[in-house]
C-alpha cells in the first residue's frame, strides 16, 4: 500500500514539474548560428608597397663633382606572389624614382623593375634596371662642369645592401648608375653614392 502511494505521488510531482521545466526551457535563447557571410580581414591597401628616400653624392669623379642629389623611389608590388619563398625573390617589383641634383646638374627621372633578396638574418640587396631620361647636357664640345651625357635618355641601375631596423624600416646604401651604352655620340654617365631609408607597407 505505501508502495503504491508513492509511486501515486512521484507521478503526480514529474506531471507538474514537466510544464514549468519546458517553459524554463523556452526562456533560454538559442544558441547563435554561425555567420557564415563574414569576409576575412582584408588586405590593407597599401600592403606590397614601399617607398625610399635619401641623399646622395653626385659622381664625385665627374666634371660635376661637388654638390648632392635628393632621391625619391616608389616600388608597387610585384606582379604576382610565387608559392616558394627563395624563387618568389626573383619576382620583380615595378619602380619609379627620381634623382635630383641641388646644384642644378644632371637629374634623372627613371623606372623599371627592382628586385629583394635576402642575404642573412636582417641584411639584404636590392638591385633595379631601367629606362631613364634626364636633363643633362647633350652639346658637343660639353662645357666645363658638365658631364657628356650624349642625350637625354639612358639605361638605368642600381644596387643597395640594406639592413631591416623593424617588419617596416630599412637602411640602404646605394650606388646607382646611369649611361646611354654608347648609343649616343657621348657617354660619360652618372655614377652617384649614398644612404637612404625604405619604408614598407
Amino acid at each position: 500500500m505505501l508502495h503504491k502511494a508513492a509511486t501515486i505521488m512521484v507521478s503526480l510531482v514529474l506531471a507538474g514539474a514537466g510544464p514549468l521545466v519546458a517553459a524554463k526551457a523556452a526562456d533560454v535563447p538559442p544558441a547563435p548560428a554561425p555567420d557564415l557571410t563574414q569576409s576575412p580581414s582584408p588586405t590593407p591597401a597599401l600592403w606590397g608597397w614601399e617607398v625610399r628616400g635619401g641623399v646622395y653624392v653626385h659622381d664625385p669623379l665627374s666634371p660635376e663633382a661637388g654638390s648632392v642629389d635628393i632621391n625619391g623611389e616608389v616600388l608597387a608590388p610585384k606582379i604576382f606572389e610565387g608559392s616558394d619563398p627563395f624563387w618568389s625573390q626573383l619576382i620583380p617589383h615595378p619602380a619609379l624614382g627620381t634623382t635630383i641634383n641641388t646644384a642644378g646638374k644632371t637629374s634623372n627621372l627613371y623606372g623599371g623593375a627592382a628586385w629583394n633578396f635576402a642575404v642573412i638574418g636582417r641584411l639584404f640587396f636590392s638591385g633595379d634596371f631601367g629606362l631613364g631620361v634626364n636633363n643633362g647636357n647633350t652639346e658637343n664640345p660639353t662645357p666645363p662642369h658638365w658631364n657628356s651625357v650624349g642625350c637625354n635618355w639612358w639605361f638605368h641601375e642600381s644596387g643597395s645592401i640594406g639592413y631591416r631596423l623593424t617588419d617596416i624600416w630599412s637602411v640602404m646604401g646605394t650606388v646607382e648608375h646611369s649611361s646611354n651604352a654608347g648609343f649616343c655620340s657621348q657617354n660619360r654617365g652618372l655614377t652617384n653614392f649614398g644612404v637612404r631609408l625604405g619604408y614598407q607597407f
